[in-house]
């Protein structure tokens, strides 16, 4: 089959749990031909993978930079530069494309339609539309032009918005709180201004903004598409928007697109594939019937990640993955430094890279070790060569997320022979079983105490050490996940859906 893999801020330019599940995949089922399209930040970032003989072609469609545009009925073309003046500049009334216009409108009306379930009708539909006309019409300029903006303003739902949130006045959102929202969704909608991948099977590596592209492959092709959910996309918005500086009526507005897109991309999926059992909870929340969901574990090679001959010879913790703040390392210093006050001898490592625009995270970090009197006790080591030297190198393996999927740190780490202490997020405690060690997330002195327990009862550790290889070796192998794939690939093409059977597709002309 022709499978177009569609991934956003992921494979095949970066790295991390759901770039290796990627690679895993493609690599996984040589019998299909795929095609990565990404969503990227500029469209200049590098290939960070060697990709397989089967990956024919990447393309990347960037989110932000510039934005150009020909509008073929109205014959006028404009070019967008953010942070210019006129890429902010709303339109004169006289440059408005009149199906732009009405796209546009339909789209800000279900976005403030107070009721969330008549907004969700609405805003699938102004989607549809705006999958059929964005490649030829400039809808960013009319989002952005004053009717638009005024339409917003006039609609914005003030008994949402507490009196003073974001500097606006008895809940009434201000011109640059329209502008900033506009100009936003403008981006988060550019998915759309290109055409969609021609292919037999679409899948989403996530839900959100990936899945605007099999939104405009069904409508536009007839293209099934199935979505993968490593984590939960609509709580990880919710937990960003948290520490997000925009004012909150554009955090409304800009949350509310989010949990409409999750919805219809849901409610238009051939079947739905979580990592876990967790996230299907939510998906079911969400309305997703039982039977279009097959919950997919993330799967590892026991040959490539062996048990470790040997232990270091001082107490140590172990982290692996990426530095970011939805991996919560404050938290994992914070309790590093109680485990210290017990375990003086003990060492904290921390492998992994520091993704763009995460460095300031990583210095905070870091002072807030020397903070704590932690020294050199405490090492920030950037990427390691081999992951498995890297579990190796703790007598246990911690992760202190506060949103995950399932997680390959943990299941890489029971799979090398480690046990293992984390937090109680995502499909975590699905993977650990009864193998190893699960606490509440944010919660330095919880996590402390387990760390302490194992690094001081050596016969328990190695009882749990021994528990979780048996485990992975008895549920989450690679080949287990690959085999669950090539039958999903199989029944969404011969058209296993919902009902039993796909209905005519529906094609947008």
């Amino acid at each position: 089959m022709r499978i177009a893999l569609i991934t956003e801020g992921s494979y095949p330019f970066s790295h991390g749990g759901v770039s290796t599940w990627c690679d895993q995949l493609v690599r996984g089922l040589p019998e299909h031909d795929f095609e990565v399209v990404a969503l990227t930040a500029t469209g200049t970032e590098k290939l960070q993978w060697d990709l397989p003989g089967n990956v024919g072609a990447v393309r990347s469609l960037p989110m932000w930079g510039e934005a150009r545009r020909t509008v073929g009925r109205t014959g006028f073309a404009r070019r967008f530069r953010p942070g210019r003046r006129h890429a902010v500049r709303p339109l004169v009334r006289g440059d408005l494309d009149p199906v732009a216009r009405a796209g546009a409108h339909d789209l800000v009306h279900a976005l403030i339609e107070p009721d969330l379930q008549l907004a969700g009708d609405r805003f699938r539909s102004a989607l549809r539309t705006w999958a059929r006309i964005a490649p030829d019409h400039d809808l960013e300029g009319a989002l952005l032009s004053p009717e638009l903006i005024s339409v917003l303003m006039d609609a914005w739902p003030a008994e949402e918005l507490a009196v003073n949130w974001g500097g606006c006045e008895r809940g009434v959102p201000t011109v640059a709180d329209a502008v900033t929202a506009a100009r936003l969704l403008t981006h988060m909608l550019r998915p759309l201004e290109h055409r969609p991948p021609v292919a037999d099977v679409v899948h989403l590596v996530s839900n959100g903004i990936a899945g605007l592209v099999g939104l405009a492959a069904k409508w536009r092709h007839g293209t099934p598409f199935v979505l993968s959910e490593h984590g939960v996309y609509l709580r990880e918005r919710y937990l960003s928007f948290g520490r997000s500086t925009y004012a909150r009526p554009v955090k409304w507005l800009l949350l509310r697109f989010y949990r409409l897109l999750s919805s219809a991309v849901y409610a238009e999926a051939a079947l739905v594939a979580p990592g876990n059992v967790y996230n299907q909870r939510w998906e079911t929340w969400d309305g997703v019937p039982d039977n279009v969901i097959r919950t997919v574990y993330n799967g590892v090679d026991p040959a490539e990640f062996t048990p470790a001959d040997t232990e270091p010879e001082v107490p140590t913790i172990a982290w692996v993955g990426r530095i970011d703040p939805i991996k919560d390392l404050e938290t994992l210093v914070r309790a590093f430094a109680l485990v210290r006050q017990r375990c003086p001898q003990a060492r904290l490592r921390v492998f992994g890279g520091t993704p763009a625009g995460n460095e300031d995270y990583r210095s905070a970090l870091e002072q807030l070790a020397t903070d704590l009197g932690l020294g050199d006790s405490a090492c920030f080591e950037g990427r390691v060569e081999s992951v498995q030297d890297a579990y190796a190198a703790g007598h246990l393996v911690a992760l202190t997320s506060i949103s995950e999927g399932f997680p390959y740190t943990v299941i890489e780490a029971m799979s090398c022979g480690r046990a293992t202490v984390s937090t109680d997020v995502g499909g975590v405690a699905e993977a650990v079983g009864d193998a190893g060690l699960v606490v509440p997330p944010r919660d330095p002195a919880a996590f402390a105490d387990a760390c302490v327990q194992l690094l001081t009862d050596d016969a328990e550790r190695r009882r749990l050490a021994a528990r979780a290889r048996d485990r992975v070796i008895e549920l989450f192998t690679l080949e287990q996940s690959l085999t669950a794939f090539r039958t999903i690939y199989a029944d969404v093409r011969s058209g296993v859906d919902r009902e039993g059977a796909l209905a005519g597709r529906e094609v947008l002309v």
